[in-house]
């Protein structure tokens, strides 16, 4: 008799959960979306996008949810349109228990900014994606200009700017990267008037190095504005031009 009692009960509880969870799926579907949140997640830091222009982009779409029933909204293409923005690099939209529909983004971030004779403006973010500037809002980015395609700017280009953002001392320091046509990179330092030739840049850690060295030993002896160019391009010595 107590075992045919607890069976019972068991079979009337999950019976319960069932009708449970149907009749609040029920309800849901047939309530009407109150609200509709953006929460721009790294918007302290970065803001290449705002809450007001996601919802502007749901809204351009016919998708923006308030005020229609939960069963006629599709949070999945509410998600896509907002990732169909450049500057998003994810996005997670959801039902929340309160009536209301809330979005969760997160920005690109740039590693490097390009100004291209051949391919315009852009950044390239962390991940060595193409991704294009906003006209709102700038990002403190090492610069590369001159004759830049997009391969070399995600490849040798990315790595070396990854080297200055892991490196504070030497990213405070270069003011610009100089590409031209032949690929040979050229830095504008902040301080002194002259210009520092690297060559290819493949062996930048050790011109960086040698540059170093020379500063130690040369320019803070001799001055630093008794030179035009200082070449790195040659092993084991460095040349210099005299303005």
């Amino acid at each position: 008799m107590k075992k045919i009692l607890v069976i019972f009960i068991a079979l009337a509880v999950v019976g319960y959960l069932i009708f449970s969870a149907d009749y609040f799926r029920e309800s849901s579907h047939n309530s009407v979306c109150e609200e509709f949140v953006v929460i721009v997640k790294d918007s302290t830091q970065t803001q290449f996008v705002t809450a007001r222009e996601v919802e502007d982009l749901v809204k351009k779409y016919k998708l923006y949810p308030v005020g229609k029933p939960f069963k006629e909204i599709n949070t999945l293409a509410i998600r896509d349109t907002i990732l169909g923005n450049r500057l998003i690099e994810s996005a997670d939209v959801f039902i929340t228990s309160s009536s209301t529909i809330v979005a969760t983004i997160r920005q690109r971030e740039p590693i490097l900014r390009v100004v291209s004779d051949i391919k315009g403006n852009f950044y390239v973010d962390k991940d060595r994606k193409i991704m294009p500037v906003s006209s709102s809002f700038a990002v403190y980015v090492p610069i590369a200009t001159g004759v830049i395609d997009e391969e070399f700017a995600q490849n040798e280009l990315y790595d070396f700017a990854m080297f200055l953002r892991n490196n504070s001392e030497w990213d405070a320091w270069i003011e610009q990267i100089v590409v031209r046509s032949d690929n040979e990179v050229v830095l504008i330092p902040r301080a002194g008037d002259f210009k520092i030739i690297m060559g290819d840049i493949d062996d930048y850690h050790s011109k960086l190095d040698k540059f170093a060295r020379f500063v130690d030993g040369g320019l803070n002896v001799v001055g630093w504005n008794r030179y035009s160019e200082i070449n790195l391009k040659y092993e084991n010595q460095v040349v210099c031009t005299r303005k």
